[in-house]
């Protein structure tokens, strides 16, 4: 890995906001879910999670490909088992909808831990997802349409969570785990030995301030070998 490469990845890790968040219910079109990753990378959003319609359609392996390598992609059958897993987190569950008991997106504090809940372009969110949800929100609009592209919907939100939290100085120090930065730094950095280890089942090692691996000569050896040999030694 290369000093400016390192240097771009930590750049980025400093600024992710692992309590923001964002939930696509009904996904079934991929390209929704990238438009709306890309805008969550640019964000500094670490998480997006998606609930399917299908096991057909789902992201398989936990993240997609291009701008979603960088974000780790949540999958879910479940509206209930999506909103129990970030409220678990302690997030408040925020919907967008259009009802007598929502508030302009704005009026929310998004400095506390958050997750948005966008519901499909169509038919907005679901009935459980307007249940289980914490509150109801909603971006003003004076034309004829009454709902925006779930993509520009999802952006328009994450920017005034972005605005509350850089005044609140949210931005200014690191909050990833070391763990998780690690993770993304061997990912980013070393791609080959990355899928190498997923292939093999081997450990990721570690990764050191230079941006270099970090590993004993018996890792090294397995990574050279195929699966079953390196099995076999240990067995």
């Amino acid at each position: 890995m290369t000093p400016e490469r390192l240097d771009r990845i930590n750049t980025m890790l400093d600024k992710r906001q692992p309590d923001l968040t964002v939930c696509m219910e009904g996904v079934h079109k991929h390209h929704n879910l990238a438009a709306v990753v890309r805008t969550c990378d640019a964000i500094g959003v670490s998480d997006v999670h998606a609930v399917w319609k299908s096991e057909e359609t789902e992201v398989r392996g936990g993240s997609a490909a291009g701008s979603q390598n960088w974000i780790d992609v949540h999958n879910y059958h479940q509206t209930a088992d999506a909103i129990a897993a970030l409220k678990a987190q302690g997030m408040q569950v925020l919907v967008t909808n259009l009802s007598d008991t929502a508030v302009d997106f704005k009026e929310i504090d998004y400095t506390k831990p958050t997750a948005i809940i966008l519901g499909q372009e169509k038919f907005g969110a679901s009935k459980e997802a307007l249940a289980l949800a914490d509150q109801d929100i909603i971006i003003p609009m004076v034309g004829m349409v009454q709902s925006l592209n779930v993509s520009v919907a999802c952006s328009v939100v994450l920017y005034e969570a972005q605005r509350q939290r850089q005044l609140a100085g949210l931005y200014d120090k690191p909050r990833l785990s070391e763990e998780r930065r690690q993770r993304v730094l061997f990912e980013g950095g070393h791609p080959i030995f990355a899928e190498a280890c997923q292939r093999k089942g081997l450990p990721y090692p570690a990764i050191d301030e230079q941006g270099q691996i970090v590993a004993d000569e018996a890792w090294w050896q397995k990574m050279q070998m195929n699966k079953d040999a390196w099995q076999h030694i240990d067995d």
